[in-house]
């Protein structure tokens, strides 16, 4: 047995393997399906995070044709199609992360962003990253929470 920082591989193994035990995969085909080892979204307790949803037309698996605007969309329309799966809406999203290939197209995707939310908005954190799967102008991951039915 090999020892990690005092402690044995066995158990830094078997602490970093337990399940959550009340972890849901959300998956839906109205998005654009994982291309990799993670899921659409993730659901733990009342939370559910989203992958970052990059402006892939599911129906095509293309980008839709035009600039920033049309990918913010798109990726919006992504998010969106997570959360009905959930049986959530977009009032639900509490944070938000956009990632842009250029923070010039910043007042474009806030035009398109500002179409999909209302009072109160979730809270957003919005930075610009050398480059985007794909190619990609945009990508943009959200949390939500389920409503309590109590």
């Amino acid at each position: 047995m090999t020892s990690i920082g005092g402690h044995s591989r066995n158990k830094l193994t078997s602490n970093h393997t337990k399940k959550i035990s009340n972890m849901k995969v959300i998956n839906t085909s109205n998005a654009p399906a994982a291309i990799g080892p993670y899921s659409q979204a993730i659901q733990v307790g009342n939370l559910i995070y989203t992958s970052g949803q990059l402006p892939i037309d599911p129906s095509t698996g293309q980008f839709p044709e035009g600039g920033i605007k049309e990918q913010t969309r798109q990726s919006l329309l992504n998010v969106q199609a997570i959360l009905q799966e959930a049986g959530l809406g977009m009032s639900n999203i509490v944070k938000t992360t956009v990632f842009m290939a250029d923070m010039g197209d910043f007042a474009d995707m806030n035009s398109v962003y500002a179409e999909f939310f209302t009072m109160p908005y979730p809270t957003r954190s919005a930075v610009a990253v050398k480059t985007l799967p794909k190619g990609a102008l945009v990508e943009i991951e959200v949390v939500a929470a389920c409503l309590d039915k109590g």
